[in-house]
């Protein structure tokens, strides 16, 4: 092994010997002492925030600053401000004007993490900075210099992003200057194994217990899991199985209660890997991929009515059994207010069953969206990423649903 490709994983605490991952490294150092900017591509979780980390401290530019920006994360309406800066009465709010990140990390390196989902507006900006150095306060007139290395990262196929109109095949050109790919995890072999032990061991170091062992049959299944999550959902697996158990020693049956099953999911708002990587530029495509679980909850609905009215020994007219027999639920989608289902036929008012509005509100999207958004955190720990990854929508979206469903008090 080259002592400099292990000098660098011993300082970043990075585990494994696969050969993509030190490819991967290699690249890296040897683009370092340039000022060409990189493109970081990799599945969420893979580790992709060590590689500027590598490109900045080997590089010329390692005294100045280093700022790591994710695009996903700030609103779109602010993220201008964010980056460029801006001067005072911009816009509602600027009391004073404000330096952006490039002006604060002139000479150093900035990484902008999930590229992808940078705005069409700040993608032309972004564009200006890497072709000219050159870049305007949001609010001025005065066009300001700046020296900053550039190394992006997705885990979105921006190619597929440039099809689709979402992103500037020219700003792609220019941040693709020199790829850096990441592999999964489930393509690393034996760095599955390597990465177990480090977190079991550092787990049970920081809470001062015994560290968990595996049996060899927990250990083939450990390998032969898919790790959809990559590092970070086996770290997330790892510490849990290290507290929640009481036995160190971890067989295949209680290493499965913590894994995800494969090829299946409880939330019918997932998507398949390929459709997680489009970016749906409006919410309301979680509340359409919804629509089709709701024919499961009328038909409990129904059964529920029907033993109702049995228990208390009560006929059913026609239009009830119309209504219920009715499986096709039709939903009138209402592009005012998202969606809202809206019943074919009225429910009859009954002592138990008051009126269709009642009824409305207990299976109102706005509902089914919280819970399956809800369902979605739970299942990633409260991450945000993935949960926006697995929804099919933007990181920026989650935030703004969460503090809508008032989900960000709890995650």
């Amino acid at each position: 092994m080259d002592p400099k490709i292990q000098s660098v994983k011993m300082r970043f605490s990075i585990i494994g010997n696969n050969e993509q991952l030190e490819r991967a490294i290699d690249i890296a150092m040897q683009v370092a002492p340039t000022d060409l900017s990189v493109l970081i591509t990799g599945e969420s979780g893979v580790g992709k925030e060590n590689f500027p980390q590598i490109i900045h401290q080997n590089s010329a530019r390692k005294h100045k600053r280093y700022i790591a920006v994710n695009c996903g994360a700030i609103p779109e309406g602010t993220i201008d401000s964010e980056l460029f800066g801006h001067e005072k009465g911009a816009f509602t709010g600027a009391i004073s004007s404000r330096n952006g990140y490039f002006a604060e990390a002139d000479g150093g390196t900035i990484f902008l993490d999930e590229v992808g989902e940078l705005p069409p507006a700040t993608q032309a900006r972004l564009l200006r900075v890497l072709e000219s150095g050159e870049y305007i306060k949001v609010g001025s007139s005065q066009v300001q210099k700046t020296d900053v290395r550039i190394v992006a990262a997705t885990n979105v196929k921006l190619q597929e992003a440039i099809a689709d109109g979402r992103f500037r095949e020219d700003l792609f050109y220019r941040l693709n200057t020199v790829p850096i790919v990441i592999p999964p995890l489930r393509d690393r072999g034996n760095d599955i194994w390597m990465l177990f032990r480090k977190f079991a061991a550092d787990c049970a170091d920081k809470y001062k217990m015994p560290t968990i062992q595996m049996t060899d049959e927990a250990k083939e299944v450990l390998l032969h899991y898919s790790w959809p999550g990559n590092v970070r959902q086996l770290k997330n697996i790892t510490e849990q199985i290290s507290i929640l158990e009481s036995s160190r020693e971890i067989t295949p049956e209680i290493l499965k209660r913590y894994l995800p099953a494969q090829n299946q999911t409880n939330l019918p708002a997932l998507t398949t890997q390929q459709q997680s990587q489009n970016s749906f530029e409006n919410e309301r495509e979680i509340l359409y991929k919804v629509l089709f679980d709701m024919r499961k909850d009328m038909t409990d609905l129904k059964k529920l009515v029907n033993d109702l009215m049995e228990e208390q020994n009560m006929p059913m007219t026609d239009n009830q059994a119309n209504y219920l027999n009715n499986t096709d639920y039709n939903m009138v989608i209402h592009t005012d207010n998202m969606a809202k289902p809206t019943p074919r036929n009225r429910i009859m008012e009954h002592e138990h069953i008051q009126d269709t509005e009642e009824w409305e509100e207990l299976i109102s999207l706005g509902d089914v969206e919280r819970n399956h958004i809800l369902k979605a955190l739970k299942r990633f720990d409260g991450n945000r990423k993935q949960t926006a990854e697995a929804l099919g929508i933007s990181e920026r979206t989650i935030y703004r649903k969460m503090k809508e469903y008032g989900l960000d008090k709890d995650f």
